[in-house]
């Protein structure tokens, strides 16, 4: 599948199937006891991805490359940083700006389109929660390739890790009908992905978070 297709299996997903209990996962409303181990490990990862940031970032441009809600983004705003927060899912982005007290809203820009938009411009940082998930190989390493062109800092991303339970639920995907068109996750290693990766651009592993049914791997780029 190529990047455009999973693009839009992704955007159409988000923006329509998934919404209402994305909106639902990522409030403080009652969920399930497997829900809840997800949403626990979210908050997990997002604070490891967070705290590979500066805390003051006053003057400092960021991307929440795939920002969902805007729980990254509030806590980069709330930081200081001028944010660019962007989502496939213009409903997302919908439920990002009701959720971001106003007071933000000058230090925030939301944009419904892709990540890999080069008119986006140059950033200090990007960070890609749980955003990138969906890629194969080869798309994955072209978007943070492209990325880092463009980003003075690093980058700080998750990936799906090749462990025998998802490796086994991705294959079963594969030849499983989806009839609701849910996007796919596609396991990666680090080490492949690194070699995949340009010249020049560093690969490190900033660890695991596992939590339930929620698997995620913490991996920054550096130039």
């Amino acid at each position: 599948m190529s990047y455009n297709q999973t693009l839009s299996r992704v955007e159409t997903y988000f923006d329509k199937t998934a919404t209402k209990t994305w909106e639902r996962l990522t409030s403080d409303a009652p969920v399930s006891r497997i829900r809840q181990t997800v949403r626990a490990g979210r908050d997990q990862m997002r604070a490891k991805l967070l705290s590979q940031l500066p805390n003051d970032l006053n003057g400092v441009r960021v991307l929440d490359a795939g920002c969902g809600v805007g729980q990254v983004t509030q806590t980069l705003a709330e930081r200081g940083a001028q944010v660019t927060a962007i989502d496939i899912s213009p409903s997302l982005i919908e439920i990002a700006q009701r959720r971001i007290p106003p007071s933000l809203h000058d230090q925030i820009e939301f944009v419904a389109g892709d990540m890999n938009n080069t008119a986006l411009g140059s950033f200090n940082y990007v960070l890609a929660m749980d955003s990138l998930i969906y890629y194969s190989q080869r798309d994955l390493a072209n978007v943070l390739d492209n990325l880092a062109r463009r980003t003075s800092e690093h980058i700080v991303f998750t990936v799906a890790p090749k462990t025998s339970l998802l490796m086994m639920m991705w294959y079963a995907g594969k030849l499983a009908p989806r009839g609701d068109k849910s996007p796919t996750m596609v396991p990666h290693s680090p080490r492949s992905l690194a070699r995949a990766l340009g010249e020049g651009i560093a690969l490190r592993d900033l660890g695991r978070i596992t939590s339930g049914f929620y698997i995620s791997h913490a991996l920054g780029v550096h130039k």
